[in-house]
């Protein structure tokens, strides 16, 4: 394994440490979205060094790491030059400096996509097997992306329709958690996880339709934004998954999730669901404090059907979270938001979304016989989508009134640490439902209601391995979401924590 050397843009190549990440030369945080698109915009640092840089981490960890299906060496590299000739003519009109270009924030900045979503010329094979057509155009998210002057280095890695949240399936193998290669990052947005973790790239977009971005977050020491349904336009379709699923970004710090989210936020006709547009930009938000809040701490499991239990360290680390924010000021009183049968609302609009993906594969016979089932399931209850879909709006009035008495909940986006790999890839729907249903029951009820929340790291187990807790507001509260996350970033300084830190322990 090629020992690792500083670069233009940080980043974590692997160890002679067993499972672990590091750099040994480095020292100190790693950038991140905003401060490399200021080092970009004060011409320190090109868009070419920090792209190609970032495409060598790639190849460096791709056989251990294993975190993108596809990478666009060439693509990337031009679309860096593109940038880097932008950036001179803006110094050339004496409009140099940190924000040199307003309209495009992320000019030259190397960012990284899950592999759910269209970039024209590649295929979208969302973890399935097979060849699959190149996407003749850019979804609008990815345009957005684009148009902001991002470069997408390439697609991460998702299990299979991002059924799971663990990132392994026979189209790519294993993608593994830079804190321990040993451990899942979860899933289903793994691979950006991963790759984020790592330092590959300073921030990834994911999506979430059940904790798909909170999940790998909370398990690879990340910050992680789900926002509220119709925030992030799903074009070119009308929604995904029936309104559960939505993009967020997954980053270091709060402020460049926050970036980001600015950036991709918007909705076009097609879209069923739109945002009101927020009283602030998100990175304003960022930057400055919240009022004194009133958050209710909630450890209650929504009913899922099958058992699980919070592990001791989870509990542990959500309750030291509780402790921060009174630190800070606020007021903590205990919750339990009324979920009541949510699940039901839940199941058919999922297994309908696996359903439709599965219609688009041109030999079934390669899909996990597990999705074969879940698609099967998907089509028994597609006559049950309209009352899933109208029940909708009384599960939100009656979880709503939580928020007459509080204004965030705090709750555990997990129930366990990272685990290993291949725990909860099980051979049978039944004991793979079982075995993520242990790990994974809090996250999926506000996917549900369309409500946004955001994990953030909240310590790591004696094993050194990460927890999340997550955040959780009413409609519309991303902005208070952020400015909160962004307080106890403050004070946690979370994101001056890496893998390599775990490395050097390890030696």
């Amino acid at each position: 394994m090629r020992a690792a050397r500083p670069d233009a843009a940080g980043g974590w190549l692997m160890s002679d440490a067993p499972g672990t990440l590091t750099d040994p030369e480095r020292d100190g945080p790693l950038d991140g979205v905003a401060a490399l698109a200021a080092r970009l915009a004060r011409g320190d640092v090109t868009s070419h060094e920090l792209v190609e840089a970032a495409l060598d981490r790639i190849e460096a960890t791709q056989s251990t790491l294993n975190a993108f299906r596809r990478v666009r060496v060439r693509e990337a590299l031009a679309e860096a030059a593109a940038a880097d000739a932008a950036l001179a003519a803006g110094s050339a009109r004496g409009r140099g400096g940190p924000a040199a270009d307003r309209h495009r924030p992320l000019l030259g900045v190397p960012i990284a996509i899950k592999d759910d979503t269209d970039i024209a010329g590649l295929p979208t094979a969302f973890g399935a097997v097979g060849e699959f057509p190149p996407a003749a155009r850019d979804s609008e998210m990815v345009r957005r992306l684009k148009a902001a002057g991002a470069v997408i280095v390439g697609k991460t890695n998702t299990p299979e329709f991002g059924q799971w949240p663990f990132t392994e399936g026979p189209a790519f193998g294993v993608t593994r958690n830079p804190w321990d290669l040993d451990h899942s990052p979860g899933g289903s947005s793994g691979g950006a996880a991963a790759a984020v973790a790592a330092g590959l790239v300073p921030g990834a977009i994911g999506s979430d339709g059940a904790g798909s971005v909170r999940i790998p977050a909370a398990w690879t020491h990340l910050v992680g934004i789900k926002p509220q349904r119709g925030r992030i336009s799903s074009a070119p379709v009308r929604e995904q998954f029936n309104g559960l699923t939505v993009y967020g970004p997954l980053t270091r710090t709060v402020a460049d999730g926050a970036l980001l989210l600015d950036v991709l936020a918007g909705s076009l006709p097609i879209d069923r669901d739109s945002a009101p547009a927020p009283a602030e930009p998100f990175l304003s938000a960022a930057g400055h404090p919240p009022p004194r809040l009133r958050i209710g701490l909630s450890l209650h499991r929504p009913y899922s059907g099958m058992p699980a239990s919070l592990d001791p360290a989870v509990r542990a680390a959500v309750e030291r979270m509780a402790e921060v924010l009174a630190r800070l000021g606020h007021d903590v009183v205990p919750v339990e938001p009324p979920y009541g049968l949510l699940g039901t609302i839940f199941l058919p609009r999922s297994m309908d979304g696996i359903r439709d993906w599965a219609g688009r594969v041109a030999d079934p016979s390669q899909l996990d016989p597990r999705t074969v089932a879940n698609a099967r399931t998907g089509r028994a209850l597609r006559p049950l989508l309209p009352l899933a879909r109208a029940a909708e709006p009384l599960a939100r009035l009656n979880i709503g009134r939580i928020f007459r008495r509080i204004d965030v909940v705090l709750a555990p986006t997990t129930a366990t640490p990272p685990p290993r790999v291949g725990e909860l890839n099980r051979d049978t729907n039944w004991a793979t439902d079982q075995a993520i249903v242990a790990a994974c029951p809090f996250a999926w009820p506000w996917n549900v209601l369309g409500w946004p929340a955001i994990n953030v790291p909240a310590g790591r187990t004696a094993a050194g391995l990460p927890v999340g807790a997550q955040l959780m507001g009413p409609a519309g509260s991303e902005a208070l979401l952020i400015s909160l996350a962004a307080q106890v970033e403050d004070s946690e300084r979370w994101h001056l924590h890496h893998p390599g830190e775990r490395a050097a322990h390890a030696a």
